[in-house]
């Protein structure tokens, strides 16, 4: 059944108009009146709903039942990622929605290739949650992780909150991640191309954050991550 998020009110037995870019969807898959498609707000569980009218730009639903479920990741993990080149990012966008990320931070380090700013930086941004509310539509997520503003290191260290911290590191003495054990929220911080810069790596130790290592292998940028949410979503 096509799911679409609907970020509003939803209640058994009201009828509304679709969002513009649920509806777009709606009238390129050909739905027709009397066709049954799934709504979810981000807010907890998901709605059947009927089309009831196909316009023109728009289109009207009555939501249905109300289903009590969710699928999300055993653990709540925050990547703190660094931005990576071309398509790439939108690929980690895309992936670790489906391999239920809680929050995406895109990281300005030293080394990412790309520098975002101003009308560009927004525009990537609405471009990635985008991706994350497309991803989340087809996995059968009813919960959208938020994809934040791009900050620097620095910029994040400065105002984030207490908790667990894991570093991606190629040092020696990293814990391997199959020891990291725990269900507590965890933010996880990992390089763009190159990785992150050695000054980077020890304010992250500084402000409390573990190394961890993933093995003998060094993974591109935006495999890292995915590999540790493929652990901590089992």
């Amino acid at each position: 059944m096509p799911r679409f998020f609907c970020p509003t009110p939803l209640a058994t037995g009201h009828a509304l108009s679709l969002p513009a870019g649920a509806a777009r969807h709606v009238q390129v898959l050909r739905l027709q009146p009397g066709d049954v498609i799934t709504l979810f707000n981000g807010e907890g569980g998901e709605f059947d709903a009927t089309v009831t009218r196909m316009g023109r730009s728009d289109v009207e639903v009555e939501v249905g039942a109300h289903r009590e479920v969710e699928r999300e990741a055993a653990r709540a993990v925050h990547l703190l990622a660094g931005i990576t080149a071309n398509e790439r990012m939108d690929w980690l966008v895309e992936k670790a929605t489906e391999l239920g990320v809680a929050s995406i931070t895109p990281l300005v380090a030293e080394r990412s290739v790309l520098k975002l700013k101003g009308e560009r930086a927004d525009k990537k941004l609405a471009h990635w949650q985008g991706v994350a509310v497309a991803a989340a539509e087809q996995c059968g997520r009813n919960r959208v992780p938020a994809v934040h503003a791009a900050v620097s290191l620095k910029e994040w260290l400065a105002r984030a909150e207490a908790g667990e911290r894991w570093v991606l590191s190629l040092s020696e003495g990293a814990q391997a991640l199959s020891a990291m054990t725990g269900s507590a929220p965890v933010t996880v911080l990992s390089g763009p191309e190159g990785g992150l810069s050695p000054s980077e790596e020890a304010s992250a130790l500084a402000a409390g954050f573990v190394p961890v290592t993933l093995g003998p292998r060094v993974l591109r940028a935006e495999t890292a991550p995915l590999a540790v949410l493929g652990v901590c979503s089992a």
